[in-house]
């Protein structure tokens, strides 16, 4: 009878070592591919700003002085950015979560019952991925609201079949990689936050 029960309990965890290594490791490779399109996408935003700023300058001028050098840029763009950034970073949290979920599965899965991590231990650690990726696609949502609202007031502003002057009303590919930047985050954290609230309510069951 003890042997069925023993047989019994290291089939359940071995079941559920499987179930967290195989949604750690598609969480973590998800999250770091999005991320990586997210980080590229606002490092050329970041260097194409910097670049419309230079070669809008003045001979003798100073980079990052306020003045009338800025209409190679977009004014309110910036706001996206940061909030992309953040986004980043809070990813990045995500992505240390779940290779932490993966390290726990290989414990799980091992002989020594010792080693094994508590139920506590595991749910844990799956809430605070959950919380993590909710409140990073809470900061890449208001990047992209902030990013499409600037794309939005500024194709409202364009008279249709007249030649744009003003460079601060053109809509740049960079401009559009900033929006993009948040997407990528937002999937990137949508992708994590299900991983962990699937297996979290699996084993809340």
């Amino acid at each position: 009878m003890q042997s069925v029960e023993r047989q019994s309990l290291e089939s359940k965890l071995e079941k559920v070592g499987n179930v967290l290594r195989l949604t750690g490791w598609i969480g973590l490779c998800a999250q770091i591919g999005f991320g990586a399109i997210s980080l590229l996408m606002v490092v050329f935003a970041i260097a194409g700003r910097n670049f419309s700023q230079a070669t809008m300058l003045p001979p003798g001028a100073v980079l990052g002085v306020v003045g009338t050098f800025n209409r190679g840029t977009t004014p309110g763009i910036g706001i996206g950015i940061f909030w992309a950034v953040c986004g980043i970073l809070a990813l990045l949290v995500g992505i240390y979560f779940a290779f932490r979920q993966t390290r726990l599965a290989r414990r799980l899965r091992h002989a020594d019952t010792m080693k094994h991590p508590t139920k506590s231990e595991v749910m844990n650690m799956l809430r605070l991925s959950a919380i993590v990726g909710l409140v990073g696609m809470l900061l890449t949502i208001l990047g992209g609201g902030a990013t499409l609202g600037v794309l939005f007031s500024k194709a409202i502003a364009q008279t249709q079949g007249v030649a744009i002057y003003d460079p601060t009303r053109a809509i740049r590919s960079i401009d559009i990689m900033v929006a993009m930047a948040n997407m990528s985050g937002i999937t990137a954290h949508f992708v994590g936050t299900v991983a962990s609230l699937s297996v979290f309510e699996w084993l809340h069951r």
